[in-house]
């Protein structure tokens, strides 16, 4: 059965959409559609928050409202979703300015305002989403959002103050409210959605996307639209079939068992987090600092794998773990060894039709091996010049294990096996360190453009292995920023 009706809450009102073009993004249509202009274009790439709102569905595992930016979300990827937007946080009677509103308005939080209402959705997802966060989780928290007037000491007053208080009982009503009318509208039917030369499908069923994907071997794969949202809007690219996995319950899955961690490629950053924190801190910290909250919230692992990215953040981490992909096109399905999926730039080992399904971590005894270094011109929300993982065990003094992998450093995620082969069997010291520093020109030959030099990417490579040997020698307050646990560089 198929849909050709787009059903959504928006609000605390049912919306259903057809004949609408299926790249319409969510921040085009609430501006110009329902004159919801509180919502506003700062960046039209997911960067600076000011289009914020809050989106919850039922198959979150709290069904909770979370952080999104709506200028890369296609509007077919809200089936089945609520929205609520800085027009709709005090419901229908708009009596008075919602909690988070007056907060930032009584501690001169709000300047030019244009920012205003982003920061506003950003921290009324934050105080629904508990514990409450505090101190440096603020910062996080606030990461997604830029103030072009400087105005962060009041903005992080005013966050401090309300998470002092956990959500109103209001706000727990709305949600309730909202999520009433999910399920009202809740379906498993394929949508489609088509118009003006373009058409996206949105099946909630494993076996309606493999034939959809079998059916349209051509079409990308929409998950997150973190990138493919730059596509239309930056690139102005044209998308005439496109096919949204995000209402496919069955890729969502995500646990630990006694071996490994899985995966699917539905899961996101944010809800995969806290789980691969738990067994690799360096890991967990990688992951908080990819993108935003907004773009945690919307990417996903699978998505970021399947897109090939060479400067993809997650990709060397776990092929230094040692993980696994399952692919399935039809009834086949297949396994293979994540760093075996990268073939070349811009071409994985997927074949026409061919869907990731999960990828697979192994666990070991000792999870705290990993090192994970982000090297980028920002801290926060910034894309890697280099990304190194290194996964090496130590035993009796002598390297029993070495996996190094990179990103930034050659046409796709990449393992330093020169490196590795001249570490293996060695003893942990500094003089075969220095040995196996010369092997990084063997494993690599990177590229210089925008983000950094062909020679700065090497010689990074090259400390960042020195740094991994210090680190394990000694503490890691010597080499990481002090106040943030684990933090990465």
């Amino acid at each position: 059965m198929t849909r050709k009706v787009l059903s959504f809450v928006l609000n605390g009102e049912i919306v259903r959409l057809d004949g609408i073009k299926p790249t319409t993004t969510l921040l085009n249509w609430l501006r110009r559609e329902r004159r919801l202009t509180g919502t506003k274009e700062g960046c039209a790439e997911g960067d600076c928050g000011a289009c914020t709102v809050a989106v919850a569905e039922p198959s979150d595992h709290l069904a909770r409202y979370r952080a999104v930016n709506a200028c890369i979300v296609f509007l077919p990827m809200l089936e089945g979703k609520a929205v609520r937007t800085v027009e709709g946080l005090q419901g229908t009677e708009r009596q008075q300015p919602h909690f988070v509103q007056q907060a930032m308005a009584s501690l001169h939080a709000s300047q030019c305002g244009f920012c205003t209402p982003g920061f506003v959705m950003s921290l009324y997802a934050a105080r629904l989403d508990p514990p409450s966060p505090s101190g440096h989780a603020i910062d996080d928290v606030l990461a997604g959002n830029l103030c072009r007037c400087t105005g962060y000491g009041p903005i992080v007053e005013a966050a401090n103050t309300l998470m002092a208080t956990s959500g109103s009982v209001s706000d727990r009503g709305l949600h309730d409210f909202d999520m009433g009318l999910v399920r009202e509208i809740g379906h498993t039917e394929v949508i489609e959605i088509a118009a003006q030369g373009e058409c996206m499908y949105a099946p909630a069923s494993l076996d309606d996307l493999v034939r959809l994907a079998v059916a349209n071997p051509d079409a990308p794969l929409i998950a997150g639209a973190t990138d493919a949202g730059l596509w239309v809007t930056k690139q102005h690219r044209p998308l005439p079939v496109t096919i949204y996995i995000g209402r496919v319950d069955e890729l969502r899955k995500l646990k630990a068992g006694d071996d490994h961690i899985e995966i699917g490629a539905n899961v996101t950053y944010a809800h995969a987090e806290e789980i691969l924190a738990a067994h690799h801190p360096d890991l967990g910290e990688l992951v908080r600092r990819l993108g935003s909250r907004q773009v945690r919230n919307t990417g996903t692992i699978g998505g970021n794998i399947a897109n090939g990215s060479p400067i993809g953040d997650m990709p060397p981490a776990l092929i230094a773990l040692g993980a696994r992909l399952e692919l399935r096109r039809g009834a086949e399905t297949r396994e293979i060894a994540l760093e075996d999926f990268f073939i070349a730039y811009g071409k994985q080992d997927r074949q026409p039709g061919e869907i990731v399904l999960s990828v697979s971590i192994p666990l070991d005894a000792e999870p705290a091996e990993l090192a994970c270094y982000k090297v980028s011109k920002r801290f926060d929300q910034d894309i890697s010049a280099v990304c190194g993982c290194f996964n090496i065990r130590i035993d009796n003094g002598r390297v029993a294990r070495a996996r190094i992998a990179f990103g930034g450093m050659a046409a796709t995620p990449k393992r330093a096996k020169a490196v590795e082969a001249r570490l293996i069997g060695e003893p942990w010291v500094e003089a075969t360190i220095e040995s196996a520093v010369p092997a990084f020109a063997e494993d690599f030959a990177p590229i210089s453009d925008m983000r950094a030099s062909a020679g700065y990417r090497l010689k990074v490579a090259q400390n960042l292995l020195r740094r991994c040997f210090h680190e394990r020698l000694h503490s890691k307050s010597e080499t990481r920023l002090v106040g943030y646990g684990a933090s990465l560089a």
